[in-house]
């Protein structure tokens, strides 16, 4: 494989995200059981989630202040001020969460640093994502960070040319089949989909993926037989 730069996405490929996402929706739906059952509520959270999307984009941030409009909405606004002040505090309660890595980062980034040109390519909030790679220690392994706004074609296409190689020497690794693995094989480039136990509705997608630049390994650590 003629690959010169190796991305990884950072939220459940690198360390723990989601689970604490579900773990915050039900301490919010505990709050608003009296008004509607868990999954009206959820279901109303998502759909307003994904509303708000072009306006706040992904991370904690854009999720808190959903929840702060869902709670308005559920309770026709009648919800009284600590309660918005608890939605808050649970915002920052994930803003202040450890950073978890899955099993098998450590080795497998520094296995492969300096056979390749490593890249954190994530999405999500400029700040909080900052800070969880910080935390996280491995940011001395990676040549450049890409923080974006969203993951498409057209934002992969910006990334390669940032990095200038070509789409075929480019390779995604991460979680998602949504947003790091279909728009990198749609552009040319390759792409191994590690799946995670959580994943968000909304990055779910029914695929079937056979493509002769696509691989699924169970864990981070099965790419090194590939790669090495």
């Amino acid at each position: 494989m003629n690959i010169k730069v190796i991305a990884f996405d950072a939220d459940d490929t690198l360390w723990v995200n989601e689970p604490f996402f579900r773990e915050t929706e039900l301490d919010f739906c505990r709050m608003l059981e009296a008004y509607l059952p868990e999954h009206a509520t959820l279901r109303e959270l998502l759909k307003i989630e994904i509303a708000n999307m072009p306006l706040y984009g992904y991370g904690i941030k854009g999720f808190m202040l959903s929840m702060i409009e869902t709670a308005l909405t559920v309770t026709d606004k009648t919800i009284d001020l600590t309660a918005i002040e608890k939605i808050i505090a649970l915002g920052k309660e994930m803003l202040e969460k450890p950073v978890e890595l899955l099993e098998g980062v450590e080795e497998v980034v520094s296995a492969l640093k300096g056979k390749y040109r490593l890249v954190m390519a994530t999405k999500g909030d400029l700040l909080d994502q900052e800070r969880k790679l910080k935390k996280s220690g491995l940011e001395q392994h990676f040549h450049h960070i890409e923080i974006m706004s969203d993951k498409k074609e057209s934002d992969y296409l910006k990334l390669i040319r940032h990095l200038d190689i070509q789409p075929e020497e480019f390779l995604m690794i991460g979680n998602s089949l949504k947003s790091d693995i279909l728009p990198v094989l749609n552009i040319g480039g390759k792409a191994i989909h590690v799946p995670f136990h959580t994943t968000w509705v909304h990055e779910m997608v029914e695929s079937n993926i056979e493509h002769p630049d696509f691989k699924e390994c169970a864990s981070l650590k099965e790419i090194l037989p590939v790669l090495l």
